[in-house]
């Protein structure tokens, strides 16, 4: 069992490697408890009371945020047209503006303050805090990988995906070319401590499709391999009948042909990014 896992293994093993050494050598996000505004549309609400890039936002209606997500929240718990009380930090003092919210043009009948903020910063990690932080994004991924697997194989997936042009782009197949594009936008904004962590994600998620209980996947194999176990008796080693299971590893290797040619023909006709 341990060689047919064993690529599997060496996959996860390769992506620890990635995530210890970018966290050690170029560090990773880590929470602030701060909402810190990074971005801003000029003429919004916030604009409009004073608010700046830099400044920190302390409450939103009387409720202190410490993140984005509760700067989110504290605003869409009013409606469009609500006069609510901001407090911020402009780096001097804490400052108090009433401010009417707008109404979000993307999102219609959803109260609008018109700040982006960051709630997390650069931080160097120690081994064992990076040990952490690696098995964890380790698990992470895996649990993600398990669920957009089924998504991924899904046909009817593959067909939205070339019919709507609105369809999440997060759920569609990609190939190599499509790959290249988002370890090119992540080099960019990340530089290679981006790309490596890209690259450790990429063998969580090889590592696990791998695995797959299907032929021709390893894990078709480790499945079979565990069925004979439970059906051996002492003396009695049972032998399963790979034969019977062409038909499935066929229609395996079939629907990732569909799928490499759909992801090939989106990557080149609409490019991630």
């Amino acid at each position: 069992m341990l060689v047919i896992t064993a690529g599997s293994l060496m996959h996860m093993v390769i992506a620890f490697v990635l995530f210890f050494g970018v966290y050690v050598t170029a560090g990773g996000d880590h929470a602030t408890g701060r909402a810190v505004v990074r971005g801003m549309l000029e003429g919004s609400p916030a604009w409009n009371a004073g608010i700046r890039t830099g400044n920190e936002i302390v409450s939103v209606g009387g409720v202190e945020v410490g993140s984005y997500d509760s700067v989110v929240a504290a605003i869409g718990a009013h409606s469009p047209g609500d006069t609510v009380t901001v407090v911020f930090d402009d780096g001097t003092a804490q400052r108090r503006a009433e401010v009417t919210l707008a109404e979000s043009t993307s999102r219609p009948g959803r109260a609008f303050l018109g700040v982006v903020a960051d709630d997390t910063e650069e931080k160097r990690f120690g081994p064992v805090e990076a040990t952490g932080r690696s098995i964890g994004d380790i698990g992470g991924t895996m649990a993600d990988s398990v669920s957009g697997v089924f998504t991924v194989l899904n046909p009817l997936n593959s067909w939205r995906q070339l019919t709507d042009e609105d369809a999440p782009v997060e759920n569609r197949p990609t190939t190599v070319v499509g790959m290249s594009q988002i370890g090119g936008d992540v080099g960019e904004s990340r530089g290679l401590a981006g790309v490596l962590q890209l690259l450790a994600y990429v063998n969580v998620f090889v590592g696990m499709f791998n695995m797959f209980p299907l032929l021709p996947f390893d894990g078709g194999h480790a499945a079979m391999a565990t069925y004979e176990r439970l059906r051996s008796r002492p003396g009695r080693p049972y032998r399963a009948d790979a034969g019977k299971m062409i038909p499935v590893a066929t229609a395996v290797v079939g629907l990732l042909l569909i799928l490499f040619v759909t992801g090939l023909y989106l990557d080149i006709v609409r490019p991630i990014g």
